[in-house]
């Protein structure tokens, strides 16, 4: 009976201790232990020597040379491969305050800031240079860091990644894609699938693989083979389209007006082309007065009682 308990207290105690990471900043912590026994950062490929849980990059050994900011090039921060803003923008927190209100106040965006295995543990320069740019070729373009072989875009907002973590980046996108429902436009599908196959998994991305899954309670399927990404693949987890939802029927209820930004033009919430204004052209205003104010005008198949009509 003694050793029954004490085997279910352990057990009990060891799912605690693994569980996954409750915000970003716990989450850094225990990136610091998973990446340890990997000395390497994920963008250069420099060594890195880790003391009290900080990363420290030595930039001799990847031939690494300082584009701007020293004091960042010389630490290592912890990088969202899949950019916060990707998979926050969407939220009704990021629209009222950005990432700070979506870390504060948003359950979900607080999961996917968090999730071990979107992190990366990269040269803060370029962590910083890469910022929320997406991921592409860019075979025109100059290193900018020496022998450090990833390229950033300022112009066009774009990175080239080298191409040993390209399938890795792939791998990631697909695993954040699919359990959190974020969209990804056909050419970044296109050209991840491309990466996945050019880069295949090896034994360094399985076993850091495992050892994340170990503490977030479930796998990366995309690294695993459980799963295969293709063209408009049909995401399975649960994220951002119900909050969406979520979120539209706040604003319902609410009585929130949505304005359109192309078309000037706003929209009140018993109106159907309230629903229909495309994502990135979508502006919140709490009433139609804010939205007058700020040279908005009412959709003119949008009555104050009417809800027929809509416009794209």
């Amino acid at each position: 009976m003694f050793k029954f308990m004490f085997c279910a207290v352990f057990f009990a105690l060891s799912v605690v201790a693994n569980a996954a990471p409750a915000n970003f900043d716990s989450a850094k912590t225990i990136a610091s232990r998973i990446y340890a026994p990997e000395k390497q950062e994920f963008y250069c490929g420099c060594a890195i020597r880790w003391q009290s849980g900080k990363g420290i990059p030595d930039l001799k050994t990847c031939g690494y040379q300082i584009r701007k900011n020293g004091p960042r090039a010389n630490r290592i921060e912890w990088e969202h491969v899949m950019p916060a803003q990707q998979f926050g923008s969407p939220l009704a927190c990021w629209k009222q305050g950005g990432r700070e209100q979506c870390g504060k106040t948003d359950a979900l965006f607080k999961q996917m800031e968090a999730d071990l295995f979107n992190l990366k543990p990269a040269i803060g320069e370029v962590n910083g240079d890469r910022a929320h740019y997406r991921f592409a070729m860019l075979p025109a373009q100059a290193p900018q860091y020496g022998s450090c072989e990833v390229k950033v875009d300022f112009k066009s907002r774009l990175v080239e990644p080298r191409a040993e973590i390209r399938g890795d980046i792939a791998r990631i996108h697909f695993y954040m894609a699919d359990k959190y429902q974020i969209p990804l436009a056909k050419a970044q599908q296109q050209l991840f699938m491309a990466w996945h196959q050019q880069d295949p998994v090896d034994e360094t991305e399985r076993k850091l693989q495992q050892r994340i899954a170990q503490q977030m309670g479930h796998a990366n399927d995309f690294v695993t083979g459980k799963k295969v990404w293709q063209l408009n693949y049909k995401a399975s987890g649960f994220g951002l389209t119900k909050a969406k939802e979520t979120a539209l029927t706040a604003a319902l209820v609410s009585g929130q007006v949505l304005g359109n930004k192309r078309s000037k033009l706003y929209h009140l919430s018993h109106c159907s082309g309230f629903n229909q204004v495309s994502e990135r052209n979508q502006q919140w205003f709490e009433s139609e007065q804010q939205a007058l104010n700020a040279g908005f005008k009412r959709a003119g198949n949008c009555s104050a009682g009417s809800s027929v009509g809509a416009e794209d």
